[in-house]
C-alpha cells in the first residue's frame, strides 16, 4: 500500500491543511482536492508536481500568487521568483516535524483513513507546539 500526503502549511511550519491520495496519482489529484480549502494568503510555494496550467489559472481568482516552478518537459518556460521559492524549506521541514512521529514516519497503519487520523493528530501536537 502506498500513499500519499499533499499538505498545506503557513508561514511558521504549521500544518492548516491535509489530504491523503493514492501513492501512484499525480500531484494534481491533492491540488485539485485542496484548491477550495487553501487559506487567504499571498503566495502559494509548490513544487514541480503541481505545475499545472488549470492550477496557475485558479489561484489568482482567489487572489493567489504562484511561485510553483515548472516542470521540465513544459515547452514554454514558467517564471518563478527563485528567492521566494527557497523557502519552501518550511513545507519540508513541517514534512520532517511531522515524520518525527514514529507511526507517521514508518507507516504503521494499512489502512489510509487510520493513517490520516495519525498524522492529524500530530499535526494537531505541532500547531500548537
Amino acid at each position: 500500500m502506498n500513499t500519499k500526503l499533499h499538505a498545506v502549511c503557513d508561514s511558521l511550519r504549521r500544518p492548516i491543511d491535509l489530504f491523503v491520495s493514492a501513492g501512484q496519482v499525480s500531484d494534481y489529484t491533492g491540488a485539485r482536492a485542496m484548491l477550495s480549502s487553501l487559506p487567504n494568503v499571498k503566495w502559494l510555494l509548490g513544487d514541480r508536481g503541481y505545475d499545472a496550467d488549470w492550477f496557475r489559472e485558479a489561484l489568482p481568482d482567489k487572489g493567489i500568487r504562484a511561485c510553483i516552478p515548472g516542470r521540465k518537459q513544459r515547452k514554454t518556460p514558467v517564471k518563478h521568483d527563485k528567492r521566494r521559492y527557497k523557502r519552501r524549506n518550511r513545507i519540508e521541514i513541517m514534512f520532517g516535524r511531522l515524520k518525527d512521529w514514529r507511526r507517521v514516519a514508518t507507516r504503521y497503519d494499512r489502512c489510509p483513513k487510520v493513517f490520516l487520523s495519525a498524522i492529524a493528530l500530530a499535526a494537531v501536537v505541532i500547531y500548537w507546539l
